[in-house]
């Protein structure tokens, strides 16, 4: 893989950089770095800390993956679209995405593995095919790579923030306007790790945001990212005193309404240029009944 660090980028760390190009976690990343797999400017650099510059060429090589030990699962799984080289899949709410400590079967991965011939090999036997991820508790549309060509490619893209990605929520009260925008670069919290916060040094972050319908104490609203930073759509609209209905993290203590299985964020449409045909691609796929139960119990009459 090779790349060319654009102002955005610069004073990421090579680690950070390698660990989002590439879907491997940043210890990964590190580990891959340090056995010099990454060159900047065309010599090898050895410190995950290194800090890139505007213009830096970046190049690192990703060893074939071990062969895999997840194991494939007769999961039901809706395809919304395959061809040779990606698919779009739909990924219910309550799915992780791929196996980790306390869930180590009956992901999205699991089910792929079982359902299409031939996944990428680029994030490893954890994460074949994954190219980007959705939280357990979000529904919706999720690209996946059949091969390490088109992921390379994908991963460009979502990295030029060049892959349309829009939501739908239903957030708690009422907004001041029809529309608007939450700016605030986003990191780890600084006391609670399993959460992400605003916080000074954290990346850069937006959220687009407009009201489709008002609801009874909510508001059912559509969010579109230029970033795609991990919780972004619940932490940016926690921060304007919205969160999402049903967050059980950037909620409120004791919700309005007693919403199960996690927020009703839902991802409803993707559009990409296809890396490989050149055909520009939109999908659009309406959230589960879960969410649609709940917009209609607060719909005002």
């Amino acid at each position: 893989m090779k790349y060319t660090i654009a102002n955005e980028d610069a004073g990421v760390r090579l680690d950070v950089f390698l660990a989002r190009i590439a879907d491997v976690t940043r210890s990964r990343a590190g580990a891959l770095i340090k056995e010099g797999s990454a060159r900047v400017n065309g010599k090898t650099e050895t410190k995950a800390g290194y800090a890139l510059r505007n213009g830096d060429e970046i190049e690192f090589d990703i060893p074939e993956p071990a062969p895999a030990h997840v194991e494939a699962q007769d999961i039901p799984l809706r395809i919304v679209y395959e061809d040779s080289d990606l698919a779009v899949v739909y990924k219910p709410s309550g799915m992780v995405v791929h196996p980790a400590a306390g869930n180590p079967d009956g992901t999205l991965v699991n089910a792929l593995l079982m359902h299409l011939s031939g996944l990428s090999g680029i994030g490893g036997e954890i994460r074949p095919g994954i190219v980007h991820r959705i939280d357990k508790d979000t529904s919706g549309l999720l690209l996946v790579a059949k091969n390490d060509k088109t992921h390379v490619a994908l991963a460009e893209k979502i990295a030029a923030h060049d892959i349309e990605r829009a939501y739908r929520a239903i957030v708690i009260g009422h907004m001041k306007a029809d529309a608007g925008a939450v700016e605030g670069a986003i990191g780890r919290h600084p006391s609670d790790r399993k959460k992400m916060a605003i916080v000074p040094g954290g990346r850069e972050a937006k959220t687009y945001w407009r009201v489709i319908e008002e609801l009874k104490g909510a508001t059912y609203i559509e969010c579109v990212l230029t970033t795609g930073r991990t919780h972004q759509i619940r932490v940016h609209m926690a921060s304007i005193g919205h969160p999402v209905l049903g967050d059980p993290v950037y909620g409120p203590k004791k919700s309005p309404y007693p919403v199960e299985g996690g927020q009703l964020l839902h991802a409803f449409r993707l559009g990409f240029t296809h890396p490989a045909t050149g055909e520009k691609m939109l999908f659009e796929e309406e959230a589960e009944e879960r969410f649609l139960v709940w917009k209609k119990k607060l719909t005002l009459t």
